[in-house]
């Protein structure tokens, strides 16, 4: 790991164990991008090419130079008005409309550690990390950009953010401010995402870049089920295991951008950063703005590169669970909704503690007017005519149970029938004299405002001061519309916006203060605000609200591109599924929730004996294999390409369609799991094989099954694979032949250990 500084040349080179990153100051003083890949030595300048390009304005200081245009070369961080047509990673305007801004490098300051982005999400900061600032001016506006680079010791990521301060004596707006820009002079590149909806969040999306920009971006004031703020942006012939890919991600959990422009040279930009769409973000004299934070970086195929961003996360991005215990919980909401009692609560815990489960979940219900979801929001007041009870009174029957006691809120929220509500109308976003718009019969809380959220995060902790809570599901079931603050003069959208996602951290901030040795799980009706910037308070996020275990296997694929598995909240639920009404056998659902946080959604009554006793193996196999889950790198061992439209097929080995698998390898290699879900049957169908991946070549392992969901066609060929040692060699690239199930759904989990 080094950042080295060439003041003669202009040359600046962060190099991290595999990869380089290389910009420098151009001959007036721009800031250029010369490479980013595999890691070398060198003045990689040579790249440019100049040439006299028609209708490229150039500089005025260029004087009879032609062939020097912002229009043409790759810079770092690009802006509005200096003779480049493409997008912009910052444009302002002032009093009078006008938003030139020629943004020319000032200075370059290189440091150990790093600085904190205040109020936000970012890398935690270590000794080791190192930082170069670069500060970028523009005289004529007095306007100056600072961008941070930071690089992370064994790690292969950068982290990036931009701040932009207002040095004159009269007011601006922010158009934009983006958090990092890269260029691409060469190249041919797909673009990746991940797209959706409620219910069927981030779907891998890949599709080839044509001349234009692509616009992916949420409005709705937070990350979205549509969209997520994670682009890759791979070489065409890339695949899993080799090629060129570059990943960019947020973390920010409100409205967002991702740009990518391929120009009319084959050069392609990527710009990432909050919502610019109306941002019009008032930065008054002497006023500065920061940007979120985001990572990047470069891979040798999605496999590496999912590894890396991963790694970085789980290191240095997502908080982590204060709890001394692996929960198992078992949730409440699918069992009963909002039709409970204490004592419900109690009987559901019995019946969880009986199978093995630890932590028991009351969901939404239980406080204030609240058993629809027309009324109740906001009055954060435990019902005690409902339950029975008193919350602490529950909770100490639930710990004479040998459970831990979970709860539900929702605290962004407020429905009209509420007693907040009547007293505090204010306290909602809503456009004065305008109908306000409604989703799930609720308005959202104005936490652009202290006071706002002051008074909810004192409500919360009031309510459960002396309740014995190991866990909080956060939730926040609708987008953002009627953004109108009662709390400031200027009704800038983009800086109302801003303002509540800085509100909402501060918010977690103060229930994470408030209990510390309380697991906070996030949610936004499962995966709508499944973000970095998110993972950064909350350990683990629900992944989505269907639970159905087929549908999963294609959410949990496109997520696990940038989001640890550990994050993602997982649970066995009850057949016929509540959203899809598929059937689908209990250890396969189990198998599928293993790749997340696990647990149960489910009544355990309605359970029959038979998956009763699956539950208890299901629990001990996840307590066994925990570690390696948590630890382990994870492989994705087949694909979903083709719902993207366009998968490069040539030498790659994941493309799948009737089967879904993966594999978490111990960081030894001496020890991998692999799960295998059947998705889809045929008569008479043609044999299948699996390449493993991340063993030891060497190396010698055997074949242990741990769970099987449904039966197979031919068990005496199954025992002879578990009676057989494999080398490494063999399992990756010979191939595992697999087993098929007899039944719709069927599955299998096989632990490979070294002998």
């Amino acid at each position: 790991m080094a950042i080295v500084y060439d003041k003669e040349k202009g040359l600046i080179s962060l190099h991290s164990r595999n990869t380089s990153y290389q910009m420098g100051i151009g001959p007036y003083g721009h800031l250029l991008h010369y490479y980013y890949g595999k890691r070398g030595e060198g003045d990689f300048s040579y790249l440019f090419q100049y040439k006299d390009r028609g209708f490229s304005g150039n500089p005025y200081d260029a004087n009879a130079d032609r062939t020097y245009s912002m229009d043409t070369l790759a810079q770092e961080y690009s802006s509005f008005g200096n003779g480049d047509y493409r997008i912009p990673a910052c444009s302002i305007s002032g009093s009078d409309g006008e938003g030139i801004l020629d943004l020319r490098v000032d200075r370059v300051e290189i440091f150990s550690g790093r600085s904190h982005p205040e109020g936000l999400p970012h890398a935690k900061a270590v000794e080791e990390c190192e930082t170069l600032r670069i500060f970028l001016k523009e005289e004529r506006k007095r306007v100056e950009v600072e961008l941070d680079y930071i690089l992370y010791p064994d790690e292969d990521v950068i982290a990036r953010n931009a701040r932009i301060k207002n040095i004159s004596e009269e007011a601006l707006f922010v158009e934009r401010l983006d958090s990092l820009s890269l260029d691409f002079s060469y190249g041919d590149y797909d673009l990746i995402h991940f797209s959706g909806r409620y219910g069927m969040e981030r779907l891998y999306r890949r599709e080839p870049l044509q001349q234009g920009v692509k616009h992916i971006a949420s409005m709705r004031g937070s990350s979205s089920h549509q969209e997520n703020p994670f682009g890759i942006l791979a070489g065409r012939n890339t695949t899993e295991h080799s090629g060129d890919c570059y990943g960019f991600a947020l973390l920010y959990s409100s409205s967002f951008h991702l740009d990518v422009e391929r120009d009319s040279y084959r050069g392609t930009r990527v710009s990432l950063g909050m919502q610019n769409d109306n941002m019009h973000y008032l930065l008054e004299a002497g006023e500065e703005l920061q940007s979120p934070e985001a990572i990047l970086s470069f891979g040798d195929g999605l496999s590496a590169l999912s590894n890396q961003l991963q790694s970085m996360v789980k290191k240095y991005i997502a908080a982590t669970s204060p709890l001394p215990y692996f929960p198992i919980l078992l949730n409440s909401w699918e069992a009963c909704y909002f039709n409970f009692t204490g004592e419900k609560i109690i009987e559901l815990a019995r019946e969880g503690k009986a199978l093995g489960m630890n932590l028991l979940v009351m969901d939404d219900g239980w406080f204030g007017k609240r058993d629809t979801d027309f009324s109740g929001l906001g009055d954060w007041v435990t019902n005690e005519d409902k339950l029975g009870m008193s919350l602490e009174s529950l909770g100490h029957r639930l710990e004479e149970e040998g459970m831990h006691f979970g709860i539900w809120i929702e605290p962004e929220m407020v429905n009209e029938d509420s007693a907040l509500y009547r007293a505090h109308p204010d306290y909602a976003l809503q456009i004065p004299g305008e109908s306000p718009i409604r989703s799930r019969s609720q308005l959202v809380l104005d936490f652009s405002r202290k006071e706002v959220v002051d008074a909810v995060l004192e409500s919360l902790i009031s309510c459960f001061r002396s309740v014995p809570l190991s866990y909080i599901k956060m939730d926040m079931n609708r987008s953002i519309m009627d953004v109108y603050s009662h709390g400031v003069n200027f009704q800038g959208r983009g800086k109302i916006l801003h303002r509540y996602c800085l509100g909402l951290y501060r918010f977690l901030s103060g229930l994470k203060e408030a209990f510390p040795d309380v697991l906070i799980e996030g949610c936004s009706g499962g995966g709508g605000r499944f973000d970095l910037g998110a993972l950064y308070y909350t350990p683990q996020i629900w992944l989505s609200d269907n639970t159905d275990a087929i549908e999963r296997l294609e959410i949990q694929y496109g997520s696990s591109f940038l989001y640890p598995i550990q994050c993602m909240g997982a649970h066995v639920s009850q057949v016929p599924n509540h959203q899809t009404g598929r059937v689908v056998p209990m250890n396969t659902r189990a198998i599928v929730a293993m790749s997340g946080s696990f647990g149960y959604e489910l009544d355990p009554k309605d359970c029959s004996e038979e998956d009763k006793a699956e539950i208890h193996k299901q629990i001990a196999i996840v307590e066994e294999l925990e570690p390696l889950m948590k630890e382990g790198s994870y492989y994705r061992l087949s694909g979903y390409g083709e719902t993207g439209g366009y998968t490069p097929q040539s030498e790659d080995r994941v493309s799948g369609k009737r089967f879904t698998a993966w594999s978490f390898v111990s960081p030894d290699k001496n020890k991998a799991s692999l799960s295998v879900v059947w998705r889809d049957k045929n008569f008479n169908g043609a044999n299948e094989i699996l390449y493993c991946k991340g063993l030891k070549r060497e190396g010698k392992y055997r074949l242990r099954l741990l769970l099987q969901g449904g039966s197979f066609q031919d068990e005496a060929f199954v025992e002879s694979l578990l009676k057989r040692t494999y080398s490494g060699f063999s399992l990756m690239e010979v191939g595992l032949p697999l087993p098929e199930g007899k039944g719709e759904y069927d599955s299998f989990l096989l632990l490979m250990e070294e002998v």
